[in-house]
């Protein structure tokens, strides 16, 4: 399943210059360079709809849960001052996505969008902690009955397009897709200090499966 995040120039240049490649490698002499030429554009096509894939999840019952909102590798678990939206001290867990996970992006919980902002900026490897504050970031608030979460959607080195389509007032449900990063990047989860959290630096989460945390009784 190829996401719908990725039917549009990106995803059509690709598949525009892997043919046009193919069609004038014809032309191309010795063989043994022509079949070079179109495998290297096959692969290329076959990465860029690697990129866009878009598999099923399911999400865990529990209206407690924080839902991983990206594939990837945790690269921080700290505890951080939130002054944005949750106004306190908080746990901040942050996944870094490699051209190689599925980059699009689920809600973290089921509950009311509250907080929408951009913040255009420059672009830092995602690895870095740098990259949290200075890099272009779409930044979420959510809210239910539990509490209060944020996230940042954060471009990288290479990744230079946010897609999110959420906006302020948007009722939601933890597990649904909301948007993507383009060609690697990061996702920052903020959650309540008193929240428990159940990854660790190394663990691996997938989007709309893993539990990052879970809000205090």
């Amino acid at each position: 399943m190829i996401s719908k995040y990725g039917y549009d120039v990106f995803f059509s240049i690709a598949a525009l210059c892997t043919v046009l490649i193919v069609v004038a490698a014809v032309f191309v002499e010795p063989g043994s360079a022509r079949y070079c030429i179109i495998i290297a554009s096959a692969v290329f096509f076959g990465l860029t709809v690697n990129f866009f894939r878009d598999p099923e999840r399911v999400t865990p019952a529990g209206e407690r849960h924080i839902i991983a909102p990206a594939d990837g590798r945790v690269v921080v678990v700290k505890q951080v001052d939130e002054s944005e939206f949750l106004h306190g001290r908080a746990y901040q867990i942050s996944i870094f996505m490699s051209p190689l996970n599925v980059h699009v992006n689920r809600n973290p919980i089921s509950g009311i969008v509250q907080h929408v902002r951009y913040v255009p900026g420059q672009f830092f490897a995602a690895f870095e902690d740098k990259a949290s504050e200075k890099n272009e970031q779409t930044i979420v608030g959510m809210e239910n009955s539990h509490g209060r979460i944020l996230f940042k959607q954060i471009a990288g080195f290479v990744a230079r397009r946010i897609v999110c389509s959420l906006k302020i007032g948007d009722s939601v449900r933890a597990g649904d897709r909301f948007g993507m990063i383009k060609f690697g990047s990061r996702v920052d989860v903020m959650v309540p200090d008193n929240a428990t959290v159940r990854v660790g630096i190394g663990d691996v989460a997938v989007a709309g499966e893993t539990v990052l945390a879970d809000f205090h009784e």
